[in-house]
């Protein structure tokens, strides 16, 4: 199937509530431009560089979004222009976000990344650190930066309740925080390719596809 076709059958199979996240990592930007005529605009990129590059080529009304661990030293290289950092991981990366925010006259959408699967190597916060450093009260002092919600990554398993198990501990953390952070709080991102179905029961604003849509990638 096509690039357009799988992205009609998508928009078909999700909630309107729903936002696809067409995950173009690692895909050429003739691939992100054959979805944006098929009238996809949100893309996540995992890797500074290759996000700057088809931002200069690519339409200006596509939104970037950053997945996947951003180190702090490359925040400067995305901040002009990025919609979206949707790995916040740290107190370190979200100041030095909110420093290039400020530089660039804007504001940057994040979403903190919580730590949930069973694997000791996915990025995020584990719940007691965020905790911690929500009740610092530092989140609130910076003027250049909107929480928007919590994404995360549910363990890498066949074991469907495992997974369960996951998105229905990320959905709990997202109800908890969102008084905190009033209307704007809007985005619970989780679910991918393998299993937004579930994650659509488990109130998914935000799903990140990639493999169904632009087939397996090309790493270089």
């Amino acid at each position: 199937m096509s690039i357009e076709s799988q992205i009609n059958r998508l928009r078909e199979l999700l909630p309107s509530s729903v936002r696809l996240l067409a995950v173009s990592k690692f895909h050429p930007a003739e691939a992100v431009e054959e979805a944006y005529n098929a009238g996809q605009r949100i893309f996540g990129e995992s890797r500074p560089q290759e996000m700057a590059a088809k931002a200069k080529v690519l339409p200006k009304d596509i939104e970037w979004v950053m997945i996947g661990h951003l180190q702090t030293n490359k925040v400067k290289m995305i901040a002009p222009f990025v919609s979206l950092v949707a790995s916040a991981d740290s107190e370190r990366l979200i100041e030095e976000i909110e420093k290039q925010a400020a530089k660039n006259e804007r504001t940057i959408d994040i979403l903190l990344e919580v730590h949930i699967a069973d694997e000791e190597s996915k990025s995020g916060w584990s719940l007691s650190e965020l905790r911690e450093y929500l009740s610092s009260g530092a989140l609130e002092r910076m003027e250049h930066i909107r929480v928007r919600g919590v994404m995360t990554i549910a363990t890498n398993t066949d074991d469907e309740a495992i997974i369960r198990r996951d998105f229905n501990n990320i959905r709990t953390i997202f109800e908890e925080l969102k008084p905190r952070f009033g209307e704007a709080f809007d985005t619970l991102s989780i679910g991918m390719s393998d299993d937004y179905p579930i994650a659509l029961e488990y109130g998914s604003t935000m799903v990140r596809i990639g493999t169904a849509i632009f087939g397996h990638r090309v790493y270089n």
